[in-house]
């Protein structure tokens, strides 16, 4: 199909189609390269938190179980993070991890205000908390009235903070067998 106008002619269209597709492959690789960084950004800044907060940092390159742990350290249950997976249920996510948030700056002896920060930089506010001048005292969590950490320092013993040892059991009595009758 040609194209005119007043003018005169302009083509069949097949500039316009090959500039999109370029555009649009420009745009492609520029997202990829922002998501990338984002989760690089994002995946050191969790590793400072988590060394601090005592969890294993390598959980910070994990999708979805470094927000599930996140949630632990917070001190709720790691399953609400699949609420992510309900329509509008991603809202609730970012309400129970700005609780923790606020939980976590308690601990950290930050107040209320930090939780802006986690909420829109979460990735800032990882790396705040996860700085070596601060420290980190879940008793302070407690104190204030709210439950433990589930996750890290001030926790249960569990998978996220403590490396597995195979329970130990007592060992059986040995028994010898009696004499032989004569």
């Amino acid at each position: 199909m040609r194209l005119y106008d007043d003018y005169g002619y302009y083509g069949d269209g097949a500039g316009f189609a090959a500039a999109f597709f370029v555009f649009f492959a420009v745009f492609a690789v520029v997202w990829v390269l922002f998501v990338a960084g984002y989760y690089v950004l994002n995946g050191f800044a969790f590793m400072s938190f988590y060394r601090k907060v005592g969890v294993k940092p390598w959980i910070a390159w994990v999708p979805y179980y470094n927000q599930f742990v996140w949630l632990q350290v917070g001190g709720h249950v790691g399953w609400f993070i699949f609420l992510a997976v309900v329509p509008f249920g991603g809202w609730a996510v970012i309400v129970f991890l700005a609780i923790g948030m606020y939980r976590t700056g308690i601990a950290m002896g930050k107040p209320g205000g930090w939780v802006v920060l986690g909420i829109f930089l979460p990735f800032a506010w990882a790396f705040v908390m996860g700085a070596k001048e601060n420290v980190y005292r879940p008793e302070l969590i407690t104190a204030a009235g709210y439950g433990p950490p589930l996750a890290g320092y001030g926790s249960a013993p569990n998978y996220a903070n403590v490396d597995y040892v195979a329970p130990q059991y007592p060992q059986q009595p040995t028994q010898t067998p009696p004499p032989p009758a004569a």
